[in-house]
């Protein structure tokens, strides 16, 4: 049975999928980002196949792009309901951190409805290196501005887009128009699953950014 809403993108891929056959992400899937499969794997429970490599994906040839192209497979139409528990946050949770944040979105600063802003983790979980174990609803006020922000859909796959390209070539997000890193410069100096190298970056912490551009602006006055 599809998990996903008929509405949505990954019911339309997962349709494709089903066949346990490789897919081609360019011309047969919708999803254009990798961290929608990410989150298929870790938050939904879907069992993604991986390639020789161990890859969760594979370079092959596809006749109607006529080129080699990333392409897709699922393993199994089982959902892995232990994996989707463990790597959920709880409705306590969510609602804690919502009301932490009084509902405000971080990049423009704006109150949003609760149901249109989803928690994203400040470190990209396409750097992890391992699954995170699953919070405790008691976390620390500090221990989830550490950890979270708020973002609207399209907020999050700004972020999302920004945080792909650093991984692939070394180069960091900004602010749009504002080349701005309060630690470090425009290229990632750290072991690639190493979150100090995010520090300084604005989609990592758009508070903290805020924070340490106003000094260098208040210097000048």
């Amino acid at each position: 049975m599809n998990p996903f809403k008929p509405t949505t993108v990954s019911y339309q891929d997962w349709e494709t999928l089903k066949d346990l056959q490789w897919h081609c992400t360019k011309c047969e899937l919708k999803a254009g980002q990798a961290k929608t499969w990410q989150i298929w794997r870790q938050e939904k429970g879907i069992q993604m196949d991986v390639d020789f490599k161990e890859k969760h994906a594979s370079s092959i040839f596809c006749i109607t792009c006529n080129s080699k192209t990333v392409h897709r497979k699922l393993k199994s139409l089982d959902i892995l309901e232990e994996t989707k528990a463990r790597s959920g946050i709880s409705q306590k949770l969510a609602l804690k951190i919502k009301s932490i944040y009084k509902n405000e979105e971080a990049i423009l600063l704006r109150n949003t409805p609760p149901n249109e802003l989803e928690i994203d983790h400040k470190f990209p979980q396409i750097r992890w290196s391992k699954d995170e174990d699953k919070y405790s609803d008691e976390i620390t006020e500090k221990e989830v501005r550490d950890k979270f922000i708020l973002l609207n859909r399209s907020g999050n796959q700004l972020k999302s887009r920004n945080c792909e390209r650093c991984v692939k070539n070394g180069d960091r997000g900004n602010f749009p128009g504002i080349y701005f890193w309060f630690l470090g410069n425009e290229k990632w100096n750290a072991a690639p699953n190493d979150e100090a190298g995010c520090v300084g970056c604005f989609w990592h912490d758009p508070y903290k950014w805020r924070e340490e551009l106003n000094k260098e602006v208040n210097k000048k006055y």
